[in-house]
């Protein structure tokens, strides 16, 4: 039995906090680092002079190029924590543990699996990962169906996961979990951001038709839109899902020419929406007038990477991202000046959360100064930070969920390069996107580890 769970139940230091312990004067031989250092019956204990992190990454299906500008971040990461080039956000975090020495002295490695953007397979590599090749910690995934599935997986095996590019609400939502870490924001709250904005822009008497990817990504990001629109006094004429991957959907858009929509709400991400929003586009729908008014076309979710892909189509069209490479705080500057050298390109918003997450568990692993699980939960849970590009930021200990600005975007109609594809209209700030973390339900679940990956 480990100290942690003969002294102090989780349900105790979750109620009152580290800081309330110590105060008692009775625990100092539990959460010092020599004690913490003492615990041995957790997953993947690393004993060695270096660290093994996993990275679970959709290099092939819809999502693949969102999961190669991740893994190009966790790369650079890696390189930055084991101090090798520039240094990255390390220099300007706050507040920072980091020492640019690996985690705890460790030099940091990594292994790979290939999701292929499937549930399945994200799971299988998770845990293969996990059992074959010991990694500490899993990262990755630019699908909600991976994320939950894998974090489902970590909190079974005791190994904590900072989830990548995950955007359902599900993620810190009902399917919630101790050892799950969401930085990237939520469908929710891409809701809040941008429902005002096409209000102002659209008027409050529009007539909605949803394309929904069908997965859990798509159902809430479906769900939070029609709540936000029909806010607004707009009414939804349909909401019509779409499977994951595909290529060819014309047999979704016909149908919306004599639905009596007059804007098009396509909850699509990654190589759908590369593919949907062109085809939209060459339907004519954007030519239309409907119901008196032009026809309009909304991506709620938009990436660069997706901007790019989709070319001219994307010209005016409004969305929300997580983040932008052209953004003008310290911390952006500096992880677009650290990419732009080593890839020769910008980041993607897929790749600045890759990087973060990367940084924020090598931090909280410092801070705590050791690897054990619940004391690095401990340490992110309620972490406050800034420095990263998102403002100041709290990783929430309710549910796991950072709270932070959300960007309302929209695509450039004059681009001056390849890269200049979207332009932040409006920074929708924390004070705005934080919600109650009881909307969604779920439970985080325990934070004492299994002994042995069992």
């Amino acid at each position: 039995m480990t100290a942690f769970k003969r002294g102090f139940s989780r349900r105790r230091v979750l109620q009152t906090g580290m800081a309330g312990i110590l105060s008692t004067g009775v625990a100092p031989m539990i959460f010092t680092k020599g004690a913490w250092a003492q615990e041995q019956d957790f997953c993947n204990n690393p004993t060695g002079d270096t660290v093994t992190i996993g990275l679970n990454l959709p290099l092939t299906g819809a999502y693949a190029e969102e999961g190669a500008d991740e893994q190009k971040a966790y790369e650079l990461a890696i390189a930055h924590l084991n101090g090798e080039g520039d240094g990255g956000l390390i220099s300007v975090m706050t507040p920072s543990a980091l020492k640019g020495n690996g985690i705890l002295g460790k030099r940091v490695t990594y292994v790979s699996s290939d999701s292929q953007t499937k549930s399945d397979v994200a799971r299988a590599g998770a845990t293969r990962m996990i059992e074959r090749d010991g990694a500490i910690m899993i990262t990755g995934g630019s699908s909600s169906g991976e994320a939950i599935a894998v974090q489902g997986l970590c909190q079974e095996m005791g190994v904590i996961f900072m989830a990548g590019l995950t955007h359902s609400n599900d993620t810190t939502g009902k399917d919630k979990r101790r050892y799950g870490f969401r930085h990237f924001f939520n469908a929710y709250q891409s809701g809040i951001a941008l429902g005002p904005v096409l209000g102002q822009e659209y008027g409050n008497e529009r007539r909605a038709y949803h394309l929904t990817a069908d997965y859990t990504w798509g159902w809430t990001q479906e769900e939070s839109m029609i709540a936000a629109t029909e806010a607004l006094g707009w009414e939804t004429v349909a909401a019509v899902r779409t499977p994951l991957g595909s290529t060819d959907y014309s047999q979704y858009l016909t149908p919306i020419l004599n639905s009596g929509a007059d804007l098009l709400i396509l909850n699509h991400y990654g190589l759908d929406m590369v593919n949907s929003l062109p085809q939209a586009v060459q339907f004519g729908l954007r030519d239309r007038e409907a119901n008196g008014k032009q026809f309009e076309i909304v991506t709620p979710l938009i990436s660069e990477l997706m901007a790019k892909g989709a070319g001219e189509a994307v010209r005016g069209v409004f969305g929300t991202s997580n983040w932008h490479w052209n953004q003008q705080d310290a911390g952006s500057i500096a992880f677009t000046k650290s990419f732009g050298a080593a890839y020769g390109s910008p980041p993607s918003q897929a790749a600045h959360t890759a990087y973060v997450q990367m940084l924020l568990y090598a931090d909280a692993v410092e801070r705590a100064g050791t690897f054990y699980p619940p004391a690095v939960i401990a340490a992110l849970e309620g972490h406050e930070f800034d420095g990263m590009g998102n403002g100041p930021t709290l990783y929430r200990a309710e549910d796991h969920q950072c709270m932070k600005s959300v960007l309302v975007v929209q695509g450039n109609e004059s681009p001056t390069s390849e890269f200049d594809v979207l332009n932040v209209i409006q920074e929708v700030g924390r004070d705005v996107t934080t919600y109650d973390p009881t909307i969604f339900g779920g439970e985080l679940g325990p934070a004492e580890p299994v002994p042995l990956c069992a």
